[in-house]
């Protein structure tokens, strides 16, 4: 009996041992993850502090030193830059190797080898974009043209596989182990891939929408309620600006027509409200030290792993710091000694959408200039966790990528829609930023600034001999007047772009009068300029806000830049509410409830700060999107993408015609005007409040918007910080919405014993196990920074660790 006994145990050990080693759907094999020599457990404890005095580094020329600060800061001393970046590529990824992979699967549309079906359309997606496509471009050219750039991608790579191939499973980071799956090795190509990701996040494009606009209420009504330039127009490069030059031609063609038809596609994400950035600097004549103080916050989605990590890159002739981005090498927002930069978006269009006949179903010619041209065909195949590849054919025309067909997001066999964009062209963004990362002067910063094309920036440049810049810069297309605004007829050569605008002739300036730079994503320029430019995500608020605080500000410090970076002043709610409140009807608001009493009164002694304790903002955010929602959701149709006026034109509206028959839904039997929508606005923002005390009583700002830090697989929420005590918003200086926010605040003084502070919302660590995880977080919140000055190897007098490279 007991031998029966001891079989039944031994079949129920087998078993179980057979099922803790297999994965079930996105389960992984708990076998593997509970392991407590492989598993889990050892990512519970600091790898950070997990290191080594000195280590052999193959392929190094000479030693290298990395000293790590309080704040794991790795203080990278080197000889060269061969040997400096390929420490790089070691060091980030000791601390970052997950996500760099991560982000890079997700460039490549790769993310189902990971999550299985459940990604199949995000990768279809990104593949049909061309990410891929422009990186393998930009590799090719970048081997042929800019060798030493390759050379030094090539040794970061190599550090990068140096540190994987001497990793162990059990210290794999933890999202491998729950996933299932091991790091590859890195390439040249995938730091490329990197940078067209951060392209693709940054470009934004509305062509389809537009001409569904355009069809739907007419060119006059659309040129009303989406004017070119606002009539407030603060723009980045200031309006006394004289354009020395003598600009390209870009004639309109006679007779030339878009095309007229209805658009049913269901279209491609675009950036939501939030992503942009601010930055800026001030000469010396305007500060306390007189030396020039720059200033940059790049508002980004809110992850963690943090988007960005800090480091200190020297070399026996320059030393920078500043943040990188994992996976890319030198510092892509910092300072050296001499000078120090930033970077906005610069919301220009630059992605173009052209209508393809094909000549048959097989699409393998299309009509262009009345002739039948050859397309190309990219078979994509997409490796599925757990299942068989799904391959998805992509055809390509002289444009680029056919996006949009009967196969992806249309069921209809006359869509074919091809993308052009900047992106899938030769460029080398990478040593755009090698040169920043060693430059001495504002020549060195327009010499780096000719590499660069894509995604467009804004440049803020200081220099320690006085100097203050800032230049608009990316590969700009030579259009004419309205090219490009809606969807274009592929067959008909005029609607191709004519050329690109000259590098010397983008927006520029140079030391201007008013004794500052700055931008926050606004226009460029005013009408002036002499090409043409659009974008429909131009900020009205932020930078109105900015230029106004600037040009009052005298004996500034880098104190009052932190402050100016983290202002909760809201602009917009100052100039709508006021409007709004003159619109209710005294009788109404007499016979209100308590609560509805309440909350007006609230409203009417609101000081317009943002703060995260306060609850107005709360109560005018419900009231503002209820009363936009009344006032333009007529115009939306289930299937056919449009966009809706922007907040500004909307409040513009509100206060010059109240009585504007665009008010009006004439669907309803009763005619709108803006008082009447306001009055019920109102009514559903008490509803609404009600609603939300009924669940919880917290109505405070911070409470309400609930910013959040997420992991970069959202599933992940124990490694994610949910409802985030902080305050601003969207057009707002302090630009911290519900997922978007500061991903960066970076204030430097130059001048001789000049000083750096910076902040981002986590820490240095990939490792949720670790304390450098989300260690700056909460200084984020309150808007304190870390001293991030550079240090000297002989300047650290209790670092936290110190590793000598042994070559």
């Amino acid at each position: 009996m007991k031998y029966i006994g001891f079989f039944l145990i031994f079949l129920i050990t087998v078993g179980l041992g057979i099922m803790l080693s297999q994965q079930f759907g996105s389960v992984p094999p708990l076998g593997k993850l509970l392991d407590p020599n492989q598993g889990f457990w050892q990512n519970s404890f600091s790898e950070d502090m997990d290191y080594e005095e000195e280590l052999d580094l193959k392929n190094l020329s000479n030693k290298v030193k990395v000293i790590y600060d309080e704040n794991l800061i790795p203080h990278i001393f080197a000889d060269n830059e061969k040997d400096l970046y390929r420490v790089q590529g070691y060091v980030t990824a000791k601390h970052r190797l997950w996500q760099m992979e991560f982000q890079t699967m997700a460039a490549a549309g790769r993310i189902s080898e990971i999550v299985g079906p459940v990604a199949i359309e995000l990768d279809r997606m990104t593949r049909r974009k061309g990410l891929a496509f422009g990186a393998e471009t930009s590799l090719t050219f970048i081997q042929k043209e800019h060798p030493d750039t390759y050379e030094l991608l090539e040794a970061y790579a190599d550090g990068v596989n140096q540190y994987i191939e001497n990793l162990p499973h059990s210290k794999f980071p933890i999202e491998y182990k729950i996933l299932n799956y091991k790091p590859e090795a890195w390439s040249a190509y995938k730091s490329l891939l990197l940078l067209k990701y951060m392209a693709d996040m940054l470009v934004d494009d509305r062509d389809l929408e537009y001409t569904n606009l355009r069809n739907q209420i007419g060119q006059a009504l659309l040129d009303k309620l989406y004017p070119d330039f606002p009539e407030d127009n603060d723009p980045i490069i200031e309006s006394e600006k004289i354009w020395d030059f003598v600009p390209m031609e870009a004639n309109r063609p006679e007779g030339i027509s878009f095309p007229d038809s209805n658009i049913f596609v269901n279209t491609m994400p675009q950036p939501v409200e939030g992503i942009g950035s601010n930055n800026w600097a001030v000469a010396g004549t305007k500060t306390k030290s007189g030396n020039p103080i720059l200033a940059n916050d790049p508002h980004l989605s809110l992850n963690l792993p943090s988007l960005w990590y800090v480091m200190q890159l020297s070399t026996s002739s320059n030393s920078v710091k500043g943040a990188t981005l994992p996976g890319a090498l030198g510092i892509i927002s910092g300072f050296n000694e001499n000078i120090a930069w930033g970077e906005t978006n610069a919301n220009r269009d630059t992605r173009d959408w052209y209508a393809i006949q094909f000549k048959d179903e097989d699409r393998t010619e299309y009509l262009y200039d009345e002739v039948w041209v050859k397309s190309t065909f990219r078979i994509e195949e997409i490796k599925v966790k757990g299942e068989d590849s799904f391959l998805d054919t992509v055809v390509y025309t002289h444009y680029g990528p056919v996006v949009y067909d009967k196969n992806f997001r249309s069921d209809r066999k006359d869509v074919n829609f091809s993308l052009k964009w900047t992106a899938h062209e030769e460029s080398n963004e990478q040593k755009t930023f090698l040169l920043l990362n060693k430059g001495k002067n504002h020549d060195d910063y327009i010499n780096a600034l000719n590499h660069y094309t894509s995604p467009a920036q804004n440049f803020v440049f200081a220099s320690k001999d006085g100097d203050i810049a800032m230049k608009v810069q990316g590969k700009f297309p030579l259009k004419w007047e309205g090219q490009g605004k809606f969807l274009m007829d592929g067959k008909n050569p005029d609607f191709e772009w004519l050329g690109y605008i000259p590098n010397e002739q983008n927006p520029s300036t140079l030391n201007p009068a008013r004794g500052f730079v700055s931008s926050a994503n606004q226009h460029s320029v005013d009408p002036s300029y002499p090409y043409y430019i659009f974008d429909h995500s131009f900020e009205h608020y932020r930078n109105r806000r900015l230029n106004s605080r600037l040009k009052e500000m005298n004996q500034i410090t880098p104190k009052d830049m932190m402050a100016l970076q983290f202002d909760n002043f809201h602009l917009h709610a100052s100039e709508a509410l006021p409007i709004m409140l003159s619109l209710l009807d005294s009788i109404k608001v007499g016979s209100m409830d308590d609560s509805g009493k309440k909350f007006l009164n609230q409203l009417k002694t609101w000081n317009f700060n943002a703060f995260p304790n306060q609850e107005e903002p709360t109560l005018f955010q419900i009231w503002w999107e209820k009363l936009y929602d009344g006032i333009w959701s007529k115009l939306r149709t289930e299937g056919r993408p449009i966009i809706l006026p922007n907040k500004y034109q909307t409040t513009k509206l509100l206060k010059e015609e109240p009585r504007s028959e665009l008010f009006d839904n004439p669907k309803t039997a009763e005619i709108e005007t803006a008082e009447s929508l306001i009055n019920a606005s109102f009514i559903e923002m008490v509803t609404k409040m009600k609603e939300l005390q009924e669940i919880d009583k917290d109505y405070s700002w911070a409470n309400y918007k609930k910013t959040s830090i997420m992991h970069l697989v959202p599933n992940f929420k124990s490694f994610s910080h949910i409802n985030v005590y902080t305050g601003g918003g969207a057009g707002i200086l302090n630009a911290t919405s519900e997922r978007n926010g500061a991903s960066w605040r970076m204030v430097v003084e130059m001048g001789d014993g000049g000083e750096a502070f910076g902040i981002y919302p986590g820490g240095q660590s990939g490792n949720p196990g670790s304390k450098y995880y989300d260690n700056l977080l909460k200084k984020w919140a309150n808007g304190e920074y870390v001293d991030v000055s550079i240090k000297s190897e002989n300047a650290f007098i209790n670092p936290l660790f110190s590793t000598l490279f042994n070559n």
